[in-house]
């Protein structure tokens, strides 16, 4: 395999790309502090006289000791729900981790966040974690502690086909797929959220702690006059002596959590390696020098075979069609040991196969065609596939149109759609428009997507972007009869810019769960690695067939 990189001129621009990387990286360290501490000190304090853990120690406790947890939706919500105090990580906290070395996806309510009740993001990221369980046929574990849903809210969480419900159908479809579930009741578990550890194959309650029923005292009382209180109704021992709703009972959070680890160390193995992997080997280059590498400055260009250089095992590549449409970086590498198919947005300008200059960052006709016979060479292979974006999108004019642009663009688009390997994303730098689509953004199904400190994801770039939209709206206050001066102009394009350069911010994308989440770049291979391996407890891959394809 050939060596790409070399070693980097640690120069100004170097030093000053490096430096306002790790301003991103300051910046995130506060943003996760920020979600860390959940519902704040006063609600932790007030679980831990109950005797609960706080929702990240759950975690530690459940997981095997000093291994890696990969979480997603960290971000998730935050910024939103402002009016109701806010809601840090949606008040749930999900990811995956290894239990007796068996990967397992990983649900747990967080009770200092308004009682862990569900928040409209709250059902997405639940929704989330059972769609990477089903997906990679990974067992999943929840830990419940949920007032249930949060009725301010509630039009925007019961009814529709994405909503609270979505949860207790894919309870059932994933007993029928076999995939096992573990719900421990370690708090209150009410009304419709009674249905969750229930329709789970096996279901624990902490005594004293646990409680689980459709309407709890309060409700009762207001609806038939029975007086009683919430324990009686439906705590540890009803459910385990009388009712039979719960499998075990336990004296505490601590045993609950050993439960189910003993639980889970009797599950059957899952199959074999799909994938094919070598010994693992680190990139030849410091993968450090990628906060030097990326520009400060999104417009500029840089060398994204440097960046490869450095997540790359040995930094070797063999690149598919080296020569042509080079606005796309398309090649067979390794990371982590395992073989991939790397398909990386190239932000030099570049000269195509005719000697015409090309825009980096941009889709051509040539890079999008070279790029989908790349995707459809891995699905023949079974090669997982790795997307690195930083994307303006495909090329416009007339030339570009004359060329064929929406038809190679639309194989390029078809093939990532259709693609049945495992798919990989990560978020470099740009991603608007049609790009982020052909590239494997959210939309098409990638089995983890993550977004770089650096990304920034919008319809289209912010220039363009506020230039448009200032433009519409003086033509609606021409149209009202109204004329501002020149001062008046740039104050309202100064408007739209900071309202559209909030909304590209990773952040922003984050908390609504666009991407699963913000990493450090050196996360990378760890991520790539952890998807593989999830991604082997499912044997069951369809045969390609990439649909009709125009040539």
């Amino acid at each position: 395999m050939a060596i790409i990189g070399s070693e980097i001129k640690k120069d100004d621009q170097f030093k000053k790309n490096e430096e306002f990387y790790r301003q991103l990286k300051e910046r995130l360290k506060k943003v996760d502090a920020e979600v860390e501490r959940g519902g704040g000190e006063k609600y932790l304090q007030k679980i831990l006289k109950q005797g609960k853990f706080p929702v990240r120690e759950r975690i530690r406790r459940l997981i095997d000791p000093d291994s890696y947890f990969l979480e997603i939706g960290k971000y998730a919500a935050y910024g939103m729900y402002k009016e109701y105090g806010g809601a840090a990580s949606s008040g749930t906290v999900f990811g995956i981790g290894k239990i007796h070395g068996r990967d397992t996806v990983i649900v747990v309510n967080d009770p200092t966040v308004k009682a862990g009740a569900w928040f409209p993001m709250t059902c997405k990221k639940n929704l989330r974690a059972q769609e990477i369980s089903m997906e990679n046929r990974l067992p999943i574990v929840y830990l419940v502690d949920s007032a249930g849903i949060f009725l301010p809210l509630q039009d925007d969480l019961f009814p529709d086909k994405e909503h609270f419900g979505r949860i207790f159908r894919n309870n059932a479809v994933m007993s029928s797929m076999g995939i096992p579930q573990i719900a421990a009741i370690l708090g209150n578990c009410v009304a419709g959220g009674a249905y969750l550890p229930i329709m789970s194959d096996e279901a624990l309650i902490v005594e004293g702690n646990g409680t689980v029923f459709l309407a709890g005292a309060h409700l009762v009382k207001a609806a038939i006059g029975e007086e009683v209180d919430n324990q009686e109704l439906g705590g540890a021992i009803v459910h385990s002596e009388i009712s039979g709703v719960t499998d075990y009972r336990v004296p505490n959070e601590e045993e609950a959590l050993k439960l189910i680890r003993n639980l889970m160390e009797k599950l059957g193995k899952f199959p074999s390696q799909l994938f094919d992997r070598a010994e693992p080997a680190p990139p030849k280059f410091d993968p450090e020098e990628i906060y030097g590498i990326i520009p400060s400055d999104r417009s500029r260009p840089y060398d994204m075979y440097q960046f490869l250089a450095r997540i790359l095992d040995n930094s070797e590549l063999d690149e598919y069609k080296a020569g042509y449409g080079k606005t796309i970086i398309t090649g067979y590498g390794r990371i982590d040991g395992y073989a991939v198919g790397i398909v990386a947005n190239q932000r030099l300008v570049v000269r195509s196969r005719k000697g015409e200059m090309q825009i980096g960052g941009v889709i051509y006709s040539d890079s999008a065609d070279k790029a989908a016979r790349f995707i459809m060479n891995c699905n023949q292979k079974r090669i997982p596939l790795v997307f690195f974006q930083d994307v303006t999108g495909f090329m416009v004019g007339k030339q570009a149109e004359h060329g064929g642009i929406l038809k190679d663009g639309a194989k390029l688009v078809n093939v990532v759609a259709n693609s049945v390997v495992p798919k990989f994303t990560f978020i470099v730098g740009n991603s608007f428009g049609a790009g982020n689509y052909a590239m494997c953004g959210k939309a098409y199904d990638p089995r983890l997507i993550f977004a770089l400190p650096s990304a920034n994801i919008a319809v289209m770039g912010g220039y363009q972007a506020s230039q448009t939209l200032l433009s519409i709206r003086l033509s609606q206050l021409k149209k009202a009869g109204k004329e501002i001066t020149e001062e008046e102009k740039q104050r309202l394009l100064k408007e739209i810019q900071d309202r559209y350069s909030e909304q590209m911010d990773p952040v922003y994308a984050a908390a609504r769960l666009w991407v699963d989440g913000i990493v450090d770049p050196l996360e990378i291979r760890r991520i790539i690695s952890t998807g593989i391996r999830m991604a082997e407890h499912n044997p069951e891959m369809p045969r390609f067939n990439p649909g009709v394809i125009q040539t």
